[in-house]
């Protein structure tokens, strides 16, 4: 975000990057250091996939942003841990057998949240690995894939230690990611871009009379989580711009 804002918006202070280089050394520091994941979930840390994109993200930001302004920072040695990471992912978080990335190191099970490595420059979407990883997650959940009905869930939770009670619905945020993964490998693969268009279509017939939407969708379509959930909507406009790009067939090097 802040990287976007100097870029598009106001450039930042030298205090704020001084901020952000601290923020970026704690990166550097701790990326090792299993978690929750994005999902918070309580069966146990782990190495989450999408941590370890984030810190990856975290650190190539902070180079670009380094270069660009000519900030004051040790870029080499961020340079060579922003690899490192990178090199891990592929390694550790690659499942041969499952041939798909997985949601954490050492297991065999999908996570929506991993639909946002070319979002954010990790990979290219017409990647194998992550070609293999999006058809995976957009098979019916009972061919072990997360999508029902054309909407995602972020995880399967029989295979997932979340500690959580209740009834899972869909996620919001996710349908919406896969939009947008498909959107983006659509460009390549004309396949991709009509499903794209028809799990967006099917989506926005989940919104409320304002066209808001919660965290998440149940099984009859009812708004479960939070409400109105702004993550959901930031993924909804970036989905809905991706797409709109794509159908009109305007070079997708030219969306960042």
């Amino acid at each position: 975000t802040i990287y976007m804002s100097n870029k598009h918006a106001e450039p930042i202070s030298y205090e704020l990057w001084v901020h952000i280089k601290r923020m970026v050394e704690w990166v550097c520091e701790n990326w090792t250091l299993p978690d929750e994941g994005i999902w918070e979930v309580r069966g146990g840390r782990q190495h989450f996939t999408y941590s370890k994109i984030m810190c990856w993200v975290a650190i190539d930001r902070a180079i670009k942003l380094a270069e660009e302004r000519s900030f004051p920072a040790d870029i080499h040695r961020w340079r060579n841990i922003r690899n490192t990471i990178y090199e891990d992912i592929q390694v550790k978080a690659w499942n041969k057998t499952r041939e798909a990335y997985v949601q954490y190191y050492g297991s065999d099970t999908l996570d929506a949240s991993v639909l946002v490595m070319p979002m954010v420059g990790f990979i290219s979407p017409t990647d194998p690995r992550f070609v293999k990883t999006l058809d995976a997650i957009l098979q019916n959940v009972t061919d072990d894939g997360l999508v029902s009905n054309n909407l995602v869930f972020r995880y399967n939770v029989e295979q997932t230690q979340d500690g959580l009670t209740g009834e899972e619905g869909t996620f919001s945020i996710c349908t919406f990611w896969a939009v947008e993964a498909a959107t983006r490998l659509g460009y390549y693969k004309p396949e991709y871009l009509e499903r794209a268009r028809t799990m967006f279509e099917q989506m926005l017939g989940y919104a409320n009379h304002l066209g808001l939407f919660s965290e998440e969708i149940g099984k009859r379509g009812e708004h479960l989580g939070n409400f109105p959930q702004a993550f959901t909507h930031l993924a909804l406009i970036s989905a809905a711009i991706h797409l709109d790009r794509a159908l009109d067939k305007k070079n997708p090097n030219n969306i960042s």
